[in-house]
């Protein structure tokens, strides 16, 4: 696990993006570059480092495809809150070249949620897996919609959402809990993990006792994301604010890797 210890926010995303379009740039395979993406706030700045590199003919989406985490059940493409919604919002409808066909997004609205999940699974399979999985976490470690004690070899599937999660995200719901779908369909620990290399974006003060969990603790269905100690092409891109809680000699350490790194 490499840790990317940045100033900031808007420096930790131009990190981020600048790792994304080199891979996607390197890529000289025949089959397209697959590229697992997240919703929710933590991501919000790399997307617009993307649409800049690739509005300046830095960086083409023309051979990429795309599986996004998770998506709310019960929440059609239009509702404002779906993540159908945020990703085409945010991120597709911005980008010169991204093919509507090369996007898959579960389908919040199925009437099989199970089979929904177990054609995303056999979809990614059909590609290669994923190339680079980019990620965030909740104030709680977890990673998609993986809530705690997540089997850390799970598969896309339903996912029950906890009272934290529900009001962490009311704020995008009118600030009532209660109108955050229960449930959710999501990636797996697991699905996540068998990618080649995975990117996740830990920033602020609320996230740094989850970073110093992911970090430094053990490996444990209590922190999902910590899963990712067990992989070797992981990477954290966090900022400053983020790590308050890690111990000083794991601070300066990373620090010092990174520096090595450049040299």
């Amino acid at each position: 696990m490499r840790v990317i210890i940045q100033e900031n926010y808007d420096k930790m995303c131009k990190w981020a993006a600048a790792l994304i379009c080199d891979r996607i740039n390197a890529h000289k395979e025949d089959r397209p570059f697959v590229l697992g993406l997240p919703t929710g706030s933590s991501p919000i700045g790399v997307y617009k480092e993307l649409i800049a590199k690739n509005k300046a003919g830095e960086v083409s989406f023309k051979n990429v495809v795309t599986f996004n985490m998770d998506e709310y059940l019960g929440l059609p493409h239009e509702h404002d809150q779906s993540y159908w919604y945020f990703m085409h919002d945010n991120l597709f409808d911005h980008l010169v070249d991204m093919k509507s066909e090369n996007i898959n997004i579960l389908n919040g609205m199925t009437d099989d949620p199970e089979g929904e999940c177990a054609r995303y699974e056999e979809k990614i399979a059909s590609y290669g897996g994923i190339d680079l999985f980019m990620g965030g976490i909740g104030v709680d470690g977890h990673l998609a919609f993986n809530e705690p004690y997540t089997s850390l070899t799970s598969r896309t599937g339903v996912r029950d959402l906890t009272t934290d999660t529900r009001i962490v995200n009311s704020r995008f719901f009118g600030n009532d809990p209660e109108k955050v779908p229960a449930k959710a369909l999501s990636v797996g620990i697991g699905t996540v993990c068998d990618s080649k290399e995975v990117l996740v974006l830990i920033s602020g003060h609320n996230k740094a006792r989850a970073l110093a969990a992911v970090v430094e603790g053990g490996v444990s269905q209590k922190w999902t994301c910590s899963a990712l100690q067990m992989h070797n092409g992981a990477y954290i891109a966090c900022d400053e604010e983020a790590c308050g809680e890690l111990t000083v000699d794991t601070y300066k350490y990373f620090l010092d890797i990174e520096k090595k790194e450049r040299l």
